[in-house]
């Protein structure tokens, strides 16, 4: 609880400083809304970030060989194509990109750092929001940004003994540098995103390599290389020449979406693909058979690499699909019950998808908290605005995700979208901006009937699904038809009301001329 959420501030304390907007978080999604607002002349904001520089989980990922799998030039902001090396950037110049966007849009004044929020509440007598950080900053806010983003809370397993390990151990977000794994037992648990990308950097260096994987992902070949001089001159040089090249990549993407959603027999191509890609990569028969997927591809993450099935045919890798049953001060035990030794444990186990309240205590209407509500059914209108919580906007949030092509196009949408709902709040006075239960049902209904046929329901189990066997993560439809539905405000989604002071005030005038003229 906020103490000011009573409307008094603690004698140590001054009065809360007030913004119209406060954004969480300065990755992708807090820094597109940052500049959009700037661009629309709304200056009054602030960036609250948990980290001490900007960047959220480009900042965060610094595991050896992190890049990233949507090509460069469609994972940037359209407004600002960027310079890159390569036709996929890796972690380093995505970083470098993102403090380049700070800096030009001066956004970095409006960035508080090492500033982690842990409460905001819903002050429905005023209309505002109430906030706390962990240092003791309270502030308010007439609307705020929920920019933290699915990608930043690692998800670690609940092993027995893990906390009876006495080497060394991480998650891939929380990459120990210090660590030296030459000559090192190394086990890596998870093979997922992150996991293909490290194991080949780590591979070559560490003693052993014990990788444990639960189910094995379809891996396909990297289209990536740098750009020639000359490409990268025409590109940096040549402004229509980006824009075109980035129209042609966004197409190409886009129309895979046809095998996902619409006939998913296609998805047999990309099968025989797939396993082509492990017969030229691996020569081994039997860890061939241990990396094959048994089910449809795209049902979970299909991921890229041109070096992760030759990295696990060494002879300091070993492979194992029997599963972790438990970890012992200097051993990982497995499902069969081998006692393996290990050094260190590093853990590709993926991110906390479904918790869009993260670490913090958002609580609207009637004191609900977004946790409490999202737990049991992760929803939302337009995956931006929820029910109970007026004024607060949900950047990434519930079926905005992508399996195809690049989130930043749903972001720069939403954040269109999220804009015209501010100037509203902010030109009309608004307490109150909040979609409507009805509105809200419909919506997700559709999405759920949308996601029944697709190559996601096709019985994989993976972090697209929520506990309930819900797809409450990817967006079921082409990414131009979100941006078509955000494009403009329907106000009768929304439940819009003045400050609770500014109704009783109209009530009183509306009694006293009810008095003056009575009705016959």
């Amino acid at each position: 609880m906020i103490q000011q959420a009573v409307g008094q501030d603690s004698p140590s304390t001054s009065e809360p400083r007030h913004h119209e907007v406060a954004i969480v978080g300065s990755g992708f999604s807090g820094l597109c809304a940052a500049i959009n607002l700037r661009k629309a002349g709304i200056d009054d904001f602030v960036i609250f970030e948990r980290g001490d520089s900007i960047g959220g989980t480009w900042r965060d990922n610094t595991y050896p060989g992190c890049h990233c799998d949507v090509p460069s030039y469609l994972y940037s902001f359209s407004f600002e194509p960027g310079r890159w090396s390569r036709k996929f950037g890796s972690q380093p110049e995505i970083r470098e990109y993102l403090e380049h966007c700070t800096d030009k849009y001066d956004i970095r004044r409006h960035v508080e750092l090492e500033q982690a929020i842990v409460a905001l509440e819903y002050d429905e007598g005023k209309g505002i929001w109430r906030g706390e950080t962990e240092s003791g900053r309270q502030f308010t806010a007439r609307s705020v940004i929920a920019a933290g983003g699915g990608l930043s809370n690692p998800a670690i397993p609940d092993i027995a003994g893990l906390d009876t390990f006495e080497g060394e151990t991480w998650h891939s977000a929380q990459w120990n540098h210090d660590c030296d794994l030459r000559g090192k037992r190394v086990a890596v648990i998870g093979t997922g995103a992150s996991a293909i990308q490290f194991v080949p950097a780590i591979q070559p260096e560490v003693g052993e390599l014990h990788l444990f994987q639960r189910t094995a992902p379809w891996v396909l070949p990297k289209p990536d290389r740098p750009f020639k001089k000359w490409e990268r001159f025409l590109l940096e040089s040549v402004p229509p020449l980006a824009r075109l090249y980035r129209f042609l990549i966004y197409w190409t993407l886009e129309l895979r979406l046809i095998g996902f959603l619409k006939n998913v027999k296609l998805m047999d191509q990309v099968r025989k693909f797939g396993l082509a890609h492990i017969r030229r990569s691996i020569r081994d028969p039997e860890l061939r058979q241990l990396v094959a997927p048994d089910f449809t591809p795209g049902c979970k993450r299909i991921l890229m690499s041109n070096d992760y099935y030759q990295s696990l045919d060494q002879p300091n890798v070993a492979l194992t699909n029997a599963g972790v049953a438990e970890i012992r001060p200097h051993a990982v035990v497995t499902g069969d019950g081998r006692e393996i030794p290990v050094d260190v444990i590093i853990f590709g186990t993926g991110f906390k998808v479904h918790d869009h309240a993260g670490k913090i205590d958002i609580v609207g209407r009637g004191g609900r908290t977004l946790k409490a509500v999202m737990n049991e059914s992760a929803e939302a209108y337009l995956g931006t605005t929820v029910h109970g919580f007026p004024n607060l906007f949900v950047a990434t949030g519930p079926n905005t995700g992508l399996g195809h092509t690049s989130l930043l196009y749903m972001i720069e949408a939403q954040v269109h979208y999220m804009l015209q709902c501010i100037r509203k709040i902010r030109d009309n006075g608004l307490a109150r901006f909040e979609v409507k239960k009805d509105v809200q049902d419909a919506y997700n209904a559709e999405l759920q009937k949308k996601l029944a046929g697709s190559v996601w329901a096709t019985g994989c189990k993976s972090w697209y699904l929520d506990d309930n066997g819900h797809n409450t993560t990817l967006y079921p439809d082409y990414t131009f038809r979100f941006r078509a539905a955000t494009r403009h405000l329907d106000l009768s989604a929304y439940d819009t009301r003045p400050p609770l002071h500014e109704i009783k005030h109209r009530r009183r005038v509306g009694d006293l001329v009810n008095e003056l003229h009575p009705t016959a």
